[in-house]
């Protein structure tokens, strides 16, 4: 007896939400997932998220929803996050700062936690040790079920955090750099690994943004106001099949909605 889980990335901006609406009732169709997961953390205009777009991503399909080194660029959202609503940041922040780095969902007789951590390597000095952090929240969880969004940089952190958690976490799956990786696998012990799930937004810029904006930093050096890219979105998300039983996993596999402009 198995269930699954649906995971989608880092979602960009406007045309991430609009890509996410019109294709997450064909993905759930498909993979009649148990639970659907969302990172929204550069959902408005491409930094940050707002109370509004959180209540938008759950009436799209979500249960729950993560964030990652820009949960709090928008005004306004610390309060929303001290809410009971299903939404985490990453637990290694400071004492004291708002919200919550690990939230349960209950469903048909299964209790899974779903957590969030920021990586350190080139990320910002405000980040405490993320596989503390993970120790602290698997000891907390009280459920065999438990998901890692791993939000960071650096491949090696994120690998290693994976090979940190196996045999213990259900998941453990990376998000923060945009680009979905091609090495998604079962680890020893029953863990889904993926160094990064991708993005959901326009794959026609680059990580989400305005090719040109990006392009004229890099020619010129100069500082730019990065821009959401136009263009039509695309999905991209993993679904992970777990044991009811054990909260192990049996499979990882890659999805995704929507055609490259």
């Amino acid at each position: 007896m198995t269930y699954n889980i649906l995971f989608l990335g880092d979602v960009v901006g406007k045309p991430g939400r609009q890509i996410v609406k019109e294709g997450l009732p064909s993905l759930q169709d498909t993979h009649q997932p148990l639970f659907t997961i969302i990172n929204g953390e550069n959902s408005a205009g491409g930094v940050g998220i707002t109370a509004d777009i959180a209540e938008e991503l759950y009436r799209a399909g979500a249960d729950a929803i993560t964030l990652g080194n820009h949960s709090f660029n928008k005004r306004d959202i610390a309060t929303y996050l001290e809410t009971s609503k299903p939404i985490v940041r990453p637990a290694n922040m400071v004492r004291g700062t708002p919200g919550k780095g690990m939230v349960k969902l209950e469903k048909d007789g299964i209790e899974l936690a779903v957590a969030n951590t920021s990586g350190r390597v080139t990320m910002d000095p405000i980040y405490g040790d993320p596989f503390e952090a993970f120790d602290h929240l698997y000891e907390n969880a009280a459920t065999p079920h438990f998901f890692l969004d791993f939000h960071a940089e650096a491949t090696s952190e994120k690998i290693a955090m994976g090979y940190y958690a196996e045999g213990r976490a259900t998941a453990v799956v990376g998000t923060h750099t945009h680009v979905t990786t091609a090495d998604e696998r079962i680890l020893s012990g029953g863990t889904a690994y993926i160094t990064d799930v991708g993005m959901c937004g326009p794959m026609n810029g680059v990580l989400g943004m305005e090719r040109e904006i990006i392009l004229r930093r890099f020619l010129t050096t100069m500082p730019q106001r990065f821009e959401v890219a136009s263009g039509p979105g695309v999905i991209s998300g993993v679904v992970v099949c777990v044991e009811r039983n054990t909260g192990r996993a049996t499979s990882i596999k890659r999805v995704r909605f929507g055609d490259v402009a």
